[in-house]
């Protein structure tokens, strides 16, 4: 386990730094976290660990052409730092808007970043946390303390992303690549491309390509549900013109998407055949019907998978002009010219595109020790999606599916400070949440429902993730418009909350 060649050393060669809360991670989350401490709880000493080389999580490493939000900007921006652009933004508008958000509050300080974390231990006798984390522009190992930690790492591994084996992978003669670790000058000029996947990656990836390559082939297992429409907000832009100010035309965009997204949810699940027609009839302004039913009629209820927005239907555009073109059918292997499919036609191509997913990351995949004992999460029990039954002082961000992630960063950043000022008045060192009396024979279920959603990184990983309860308080509920008044209304003295 790493750090433990340390501890063998000389206790003069252990710089330990300390802080009263450690957030892990520099991404949307956690410069939403850093702010909200900073805001709500300014005695606090806080770090902000990132191992990337700059802040942005998924912005700053995903570098494939097209890069967008798949959610508006308005309810994935932050509630208190106005967005004034289009509802779907480029990565390099995110990054722009997250250094504003750094530079107007003087996060920057507070952010070490090229520092890998291996290892976190904790300590009931010393109600402390250590943190051991590599430096990795020097190769050393640094060690720090914090009262209390706070998981903002993401979801899933930057390293590398979900590709799947195929047979005969190796005997293809062109390129592999996977949209995670795009390469850097990668010209695909006049050459023919397949583009493995039918999620928001790929639907970004196509059209963004297709003016370069000499073709461009989606190959989908089975099609997925799409939102089309125009990349911009009619309420915002009417407001800007009656020279509203921004703040307000923030608040009031929010409010109004975030009315609409939840009847949208509410219709998936008690309509689901009419919210399935007025999506294909979407889809059916652009291509004509054959396409439609072929290519871009799911087998499944709209929402059991994340349903992304495509501004002003590029992907179908794409299609439409033949630049583009989608096949929908299972790979049988891969060919020296590309990929022979189970209907026995081949494509050729000489770049494959995997835009397959990602792999599940937990707690970002740092070794947990609880008093010298490992931690398995898949023992523990969620309290909420963002505590862990026996661990102690620690909450993780995880964000909404069928809302902007960034909707929970700040729920979540208005708990943990309500929760660490509560702490300080009870004169506590340590909380942590376990299952109540009434709480004994409830049944212990997947961190998800799989019904309900079911997308394939959380389906290969479920057995790594906490159990959930069948009671609101012990799962992630997923819902935005519940929990933006049960997380307020929390009574932090309840029977769930333990402290000493």
């Amino acid at each position: 386990m790493a750090g433990t060649e340390t501890l063998t050393k000389p206790a003069a060669a252990q710089k330990t730094e300390h802080f009263d809360v450690l957030i892990v991670g520099a991404g949307i989350s956690g410069v939403g976290a850093a702010y909200h401490l900073q805001e709500q709880c300014p005695e606090k000493t806080f770090v902000v660990l990132e191992g990337l080389d700059s802040f942005g999580g998924t912005w700053h490493m995903h570098r494939y052409p097209g890069i967008r939000s798949d959610s508006d900007l308005y309810t994935f921006g932050y509630r208190f730092k106005p967005w004034t652009g289009t509802p779907i933004a480029t990565a390099e508008e995110i990054l722009t808007y997250m250094k504003e958000v750094i530079d107007e509050n003087d996060l920057d300080r507070h952010i070490r970043y090229n520092h890998r974390i291996s290892t976190a231990k904790w300590s009931s006798e010393d109600n402390l946390w250590t943190v051991y984390a590599t430096d990795k522009k020097t190769g050393e190992e640094r060690r720090f303390t914090a009262n209390f930690l706070w998981m903002c790492q993401g979801y899933y591994r930057h390293a590398e992303g979900y590709t799947p084996e195929w047979p005969d992978m190796d005997k293809f003669k062109g390129e592999i690549v996977h949209p995670q670790t795009w390469p850097d000058n990668f010209d695909l000029k006049g050459k023919k491309v397949i583009v493995i996947g039918s999620g928001a990656t790929a639907a970004t990836l196509v059209p963004a390509i297709a003016g370069d390559c000499q073709h461009v082939t989606l190959l989908q297992r089975s099609p997925t549900y799409f939102i089309p429409g125009r990349n911009e907000n009619e309420l915002a832009d009417r407001l800007r013109q009656l020279e509203v100010d921004e703040k307000w035309i923030h608040e009031i965009t929010r409010r109004e998407i975030l009315h609409n997204q939840a009847e949208f949810a509410r219709r998936s699940f008690e309509e689901p055949e009419e919210v399935r027609k007025e999506l294909l009839d979407a889809v059916r302004l652009f291509l004509p019907e054959e396409t439609v039913q072929k290519h871009f009629t799911p087998r499944y209820r709209p929402w059991q998978q994340r349903v992304a927005f495509v501004p002003d239907g590029d992907i179908f555009q794409g299609i439409a002009s033949g630049k583009a073109s989608v096949e929908t059918d299972e790979i049988e292997r891969f060919t020296e010219k590309g990929i022979l499919l189970k209907s026995g036609k081949e494509l050729e191509a000489d770049v494959i595109v995997t835009a397959t997913g990602f792999n599940l990351s937990v707690l970002g995949d740092i070794d947990f020790d609880i008093d010298g004992k490992p931690l398995d999460f898949g023992e523990t029990v969620t309290y909420r999606g963002m505590m862990f039954t026996g661990v102690p002082n620690m909450v993780w961000i995880f964000g909404y599916f069928r809302a902007s992630w960034t909707l929970r960063v700040d729920l979540l950043g208005d708990f943990v400070c309500r929760l660490l000022k509560h702490m300080d008045e009870k004169g506590a060192k340590k909380v942590s949440v376990a299952l109540r009396k009434e709480d004994s024979n409830m049944p212990l279920l997947p961190w998800i429902d799989p019904d309900n959603f079911n997308p394939g990184y959380l389906m290969r990983s479920m057995h790594l993730l906490p159990k959930r309860g069948d009671k609101p308080e012990w799962q992630h509920t997923q819902d935005y418009w519940k929990e933006k008044d049960e997380l307020p209304a929390i009574d932090l003295d309840g029977s769930e909350f333990v402290y000493e």
